[in-house]
């Protein structure tokens, strides 16, 4: 599937998928900060489901504009 056509409803998480494209940095770049995110614990929230990673849009928008809590 498409890129932008599995994106057209509307999201409550990212994909690592997502997040690389945001960031504009590689695919292994993106795996390894979510790894990061995810062991830590911070600075936003990222689930592992299996070995594919998500992230809520809420937690992590609010980490991009600087308005984590």
């Amino acid at each position: 599937m498409e890129y932008e056509k599995k994106h057209e409803i509307d999201q409550r998480v990212y994909s690592a998928e997502d997040i690389q494209v945001m960031l504009g940095v590689k695919r292994s770049a993106a795996y390894n900060f979510l790894t990061k995110v995810y062991k830590d614990g911070k600075p936003f929230l990222v689930h592992k489901i299996g070995t594919m990673y998500r992230v809520p849009k809420e937690s992590f928008d609010a980490w991009l504009c600087g308005n984590e809590k």
